[in-house]
């Protein structure tokens, strides 16, 4: 890969790392709600997700998937109802006040290993990824060079910008903690961020696929 294509692609992930998505939404959510460092464990999700959406477009089955109406109403289907469903339990997440006499809420912490899971799914079953990613990709891949060593430094570079971008999210929401120490302001922070799930998850099924 050429020096100077790698570098139009390196600005290329930080406009769509900056880009506000369910990404953003989810990392925000949980780090507000959790802290940094527990985020860190959605956002590896989201990375493995993100890796896995690149190799899938970059391997050409993104192609194939636009081209099936039906397989790409499935993917549409199953990514916004998943959004809708993480929004339903966010805005139903329970909230607990210590016995002290403080009275500061505790919102009740997923584990690492459903927080990677959760930032795993909600990008892999995001079909406006795959759009963006068959559209994109191809632009910065020479047919005449092997593939695989291409697709690594794309993947390693996206990531890498996304872990950033997505760590600052989640920094920014953690400084608020502060602000949402008692049951009722945690309550609204949660139906707020379960409000934007389900919008995007909504939205999604307003998402139309690439015609030939």
């Amino acid at each position: 890969m050429h020096w100077e294509v790698w570098l139009a692609y390196f600005a290329a992930c930080w406009v769509i790392a900056v880009s506000p998505g369910s990404g953003a939404v989810l990392s925000m959510s949980h780090g507000l709600s959790y802290g940094l460092r527990k985020t860190t464990t959605t956002i590896f999700g989201l990375q493995t997700g993100l890796v896995i959406i690149l190799l899938v477009a970059g391997g050409g089955l993104g192609a194939l998937l636009l081209a099936s109406e039906q397989a790409f109403a499935v993917v549409k289907t199953v990514g916004a109802l998943y959004l809708i469903y993480l929004g339903v339990q966010q805005w139903r997440a329970r909230v607990e006040t210590s016995a002290d006499t403080t009275g500061v809420a505790r919102v009740a912490v997923m584990s690492p290993r459903r927080r990677f899971a959760t930032g795993l799914l909600t990008n892999v079953t995001n079909p406006k990824g795959i759009i963006f990613m068959v559209a994109v990709l191809p632009q910065f891949i020479d047919p005449n060079q092997p593939l695989a060593p291409q697709l690594a430094i794309l993947a390693a570079t996206m990531c890498g910008v996304d872990l950033i971008v997505m760590h600052g999210y989640a920094l920014l929401a953690s400084r608020m903690q502060g602000l949402f120490r008692n049951a009722r302001a945690v309550r609204w922070q949660n139906r707020f961020f379960g409000s934007v799930l389900m919008a995007v998850g909504t939205a999604l099924f307003f998402v139309r696929r690439h015609h030939a």
